[in-house]
């Protein structure tokens, strides 16, 4: 009997990307194939990320997309992450194409899901966990010269916007046992760069080991070539951490520094136990110790009751910071949070959208900025695999995070090879190199 076919979608962050590595490890070990396309499945896994209004709309479309398939031949549809988690009560009503829910705490129970939809019933497993990390489950990844390493799971801070702690649970960290392993496995298999995921990654504690223990660790793997991590919050940088990501030659010179908002009252509706000074203030301790630390950050524009002056206040700091790049996005009330149900979401979307287009443009040339900075100098870049435009050229990744594409001129080098290399050119989102 032909084992039955998944196919699995993936919406969001690198966390998700890791979920549905775990999702293949357990499905596997219970007997189900893959394949790469939704038209050749007997089961479609979505998994998917409640985080943003977008990623949130794409997972309805791509239901819908679906809905030919179902009727057709009795498809299975399963979706899995913060969307089941955040919206169970909506999607599993009789008339859903859904058959399937599955939290982020849940997926050792799809195997049972599954066998009990093929049978015709709808069936969820939504509950959070204080104590799930699926420490002992191995990740059924694609070999390659990256790789991520969950090393927590949920989030304590409670940020008014977010719906984090509400899909994923409480804050839970791995053994740092368990950590070391699974990368010194990835490294025994090929992997180069390994980059450690958490909601709030340097607040990891094991009950003996903090974050910085963690990543100089694992930095130390014999074959580790760069670590990385992501996404940390401003408040937990101690100086330990701050000097290990500094000093260490194999801890990549890059840290994402969320910002959200660069106005006092906004961060405190925000919930995020910083202000403008105090964030300002983590800046230039970073800068003191690394000048050249490449910073990128993530801003929401519009928030609930946003006025013109207090978005200036984030349109001034970023002036005053110059990030390498910025991921802004305009406020999108998620269902659940605390901000949704004490504030009222009264910028305009026309007003929220203009604000997000001034800061995107003004990012931007800031980038180009910075990226033409650095033509003509020789920089280390880990390639990873052929460029995206044609294979005749290699793409990796700098130090810093930056994408870098430059010719095979030299026939020894392969992906996982780290290589000096010579800017000539660079645009707003692209170094271009040539060998020196």
């Amino acid at each position: 009997m032909r084992s039955p076919a998944v196919y699995i979608e993936t919406f969001g962050c690198q966390m998700n990307e890791y979920d549905t590595e775990l999702v293949r490890s357990i499905l596997k070990d219970s007997g189900y194939g893959f394949t790469d396309s939704s038209d050749t499945a007997d089961i479609v896994l979505l998994n998917t990320c409640a985080i943003r209004e977008n990623a949130h709309n794409k997972v309805y479309g791509h239901l819908g997309e679906l809905k030919h398939l179902k009727k057709g031949k009795g498809l299975v549809i399963g979706v899995l992450g913060c969307m089941a988690q955040n919206l169970k009560k909506d999607l599993l009503t009789a008339n859903s194409l859904i058959d399937v829910l599955a939290g982020p705490d849940s997926y050792r129970a799809l195997p049972q899901l599954l066998k009990q939809a093929a049978a015709g019933q709808k069936s969820m497993a939504v509950d959070l966990s204080e104590y799930e990390t699926y420490a002992d489950i191995t990740p059924d990844r694609v070999p390659g010269v990256t790789a991520w390493i969950a090393v927590m799971r949920g989030c304590d801070n409670f940020c008014s916007f977010c719906v984090v702690p509400y899909t994923r649970g409480r804050e839970r960290s791995r053994t740092f046992e368990d950590v070391l392993r699974e990368a010194a496995a990835l490294v025994e298999s090929g992997c180069k760069q390994i980059t450690l995921l958490g909601q709030n990654v340097n607040s990891y504690h094991d009950g003996r080991h903090d974050f910085a223990d963690l990543l100089l660790a694992v930095a130390e793997l014999p074959g580790v070539v760069r670590v990385r991590f992501t996404s940390p919050h401003p408040k937990d940088f101690p100086q330990k951490l701050l000097e290990a990501v500094a000093d260490h030659p194999r801890i990549c010179k890059h840290i994402h520094l969320p910002l959200q908002s660069g106005n006092d009252r906004i961060l405190e509706m925000m919930a995020r136990t910083y202000t403008r000074a105090e964030y300002l203030g983590l800046v230039e301790r970073i800068r003191s110790l690394r000048p050249d630390m490449v910073l990128t950050t993530d801003i929401i524009a519009g928030f609930c009751s946003e006025t013109d002056t207090e978005f200036q206040d984030t349109y001034t700091l970023i002036t005053e910071i110059e990030y390498h790049c910025a991921y802004i996005f305009k406020y999108s009330e998620r269902k659940n949070t605390i901000a949704a149900r004490k504030f009222k979401d009264d910028v305009l979307e026309e007003v929220k959208a203009e604000r997000v287009s001034r800061l995107i443009d003004f990012q931007r040339a800031i980038s180009l900025k910075k990226n033409r900075a650095m033509i003509g100098k020789v920089v280390a870049v880990l390639i990873e695999g052929d460029g995206k435009r044609t294979s005749e050229q290699w793409m990796g990744h700098t130090d810093g995070n930056l994408v870098c594409v430059f010719p095979k001129s030299n026939q020894n080098l392969k992906p996982g090879g780290l290589t000096p290399v010579l800017i000539t050119d660079a645009t707003v989102t692209t170094l271009y190199a040539e060998s020196p």
